[in-house]
C-alpha cells in the first residue's frame, strides 16, 4: 500500500477513487509516565515516554487507515494528514485520513 501525502504519485496515475478512509487511535496517559513526564517537564527538553505513545498511536492509526482502504481494493492512500483532538482529560485520539485510490503506471 503506499501513502503519500501529496495527490498524486510520481509515475502513476489514479484510474479510480474509493473516497475517504480512516483510521482511528485513543490513548491515554500512564500514571507511571505522568511522574517521569512530571520531572523532565522541571529540567526542559523533550518528554520521550510521550513521543513513544504518540508515535504508536500514530503507526495504529496508519495501520486501521491501510486496513479500510484495502477492504475497498484500493492500493494507494493520497493526501493523507493527522489530526490530534482530546478526547477527555488524559486522554488524546490521533487520527489519520485520506483518499483510498487505484493507481496504473504510466508507461511511456
Amino acid at each position: 500500500m503506499i501513502v503519500v501525502t501529496t495527490g498524486e504519485v510520481t509515475g502513476s496515475r489514479i484510474t479510480e477513487m474509493f473516497g475517504m478512509v480512516r483510521g482511528s487511535s485513543i490513548r491515554t496517559r500512564h500514571v507511571g509516565r505522568d511522574i517521569i513526564a512530571l520531572f523532565r517537564n522541571l529540567a526542559g527538553g523533550e518528554i520521550p515516554e510521550y513521543t513513544k505513545m504518540l508515535a504508536e498511536a500514530r503507526e495504529q492509526a496508519v495501520d486501521r487507515m491501510v486496513g479500510e482502504a484495502q477492504m475497498l481494493g484500493a492500493d494507494a492512500i493520497v493526501e493523507v494528514r493527522f489530526q490530534t483532538s482530546m478526547v477527555m482529560s488524559g486522554a488524546a485520539e490521533m487520527l489519520a485520513y485520506g483518499t483510498a485510490v487505484r493507481l496504473e503506471p504510466i508507461m511511456g
